[in-house]
């Protein structure tokens, strides 16, 4: 008699149920507890981006994403990475597993957002990857900030990793093409595509730097004329007193009635 032979798997080589369902459980703890690290920083780039539209009339931020790693591609990158699949070893080996992406109008943004979140006393930076000023081997550009963010539960707090990658609208575009291109090839994309990649990425640049040049001059510009609308559009405290809490009329006593 011929044909496949089933094996019966080995019950020793299987994981203890009540083991995988304690696993399965504290890595569920372990996902809610980076989106809450992803909550707070959200929350602090709300407050920025609030802050500096009514305040300073101008909002270096365009847009805010973020994303939490699946499962399963916690899972897989643990087998590629050879990462035991423990809550433990995770939180210290792997450190994209929570991410927000912030995007910006121009480069300078992305400068003066990266300071004002790193000078947050309770934000930690871990890691910083500037792939602006060095850009990738394939064009890629982008900030990467690894923080450390408290995250405050019912009984402990936990120090939770973030990755925060921040970009201009043009890196985002090329990045978000780039990544298109990449999976649908397989990770092996033909030539002619990768040095397209390359001559849009740089393409991308030259358009960041001429597009905040142009925002540079237009500013300098026009700050006069602001300075001075700003100025007209304030009341002195005097005016404000004098708007509000008018010096009394003579001719009526107290009661607001004309004086006999």
């Amino acid at each position: 008699m011929t044909g496949t032979v089933q094996r019966t798997p080995d019950p020793s080589a299987l994981p203890d149920p009540a083991e995988l369902r304690t696993l399965m459980r504290d890595m569920r703890r372990l996902a809610l507890t980076y989106k809450f690290g992803i909550d707070e920083v959200m929350t602090k780039i709300a407050i920025l981006r609030d802050e500096f539209r009514h305040m300073a009339n101008y909002n270096p931020v365009e847009h805010v994403g973020s994303r939490l790693k699946s499962f399963e591609s916690i899972v897989a990158k643990c087998r590629r990475k050879g990462i035991p699949l423990t809550p433990a070893d995770v939180q210290a080996q792997m450190f994209d597993v929570a991410g927000v992406r912030v995007t910006c109008s121009f480069v300078s943004d992305i400068y003066r957002v990266r300071d004002m979140l790193v000078g947050q006393a309770d934000l930690t930076l871990l890691e910083e990857r500037d792939y602006i000023a060095h850009p990738k081997p394939n064009g890629y550009q982008s900030l990467h900030l690894i923080v450390q963010v408290p995250v405050y539960l019912s009984d402990r707090v936990e120090q939770v990793v973030v990755e925060i990658q921040l970009r201009t609208i043009a890196m985002d575009f090329w990045a978000s093409l780039e990544h298109k291109i990449f999976y649908k090839y397989g990770r092996q994309v033909p030539r002619h595509l990768t040095d397209s990649l390359k001559l849009a990425a740089d393409v991308a640049a030259q358009l960041d730097a001429s597009m905040e040049r142009i925002h540079d001059e237009v500013r300098a510009l026009a700050g006069d004329d602001e300075a001075v609308e700003h100025a007209e559009a304030v009341l002195t405290p005097e005016e404000l007193l004098r708007t509000f809490w008018p010096p009394p009329d003579p001719s009526l006593d107290a009661e607001g009635r004309p004086r006999g």
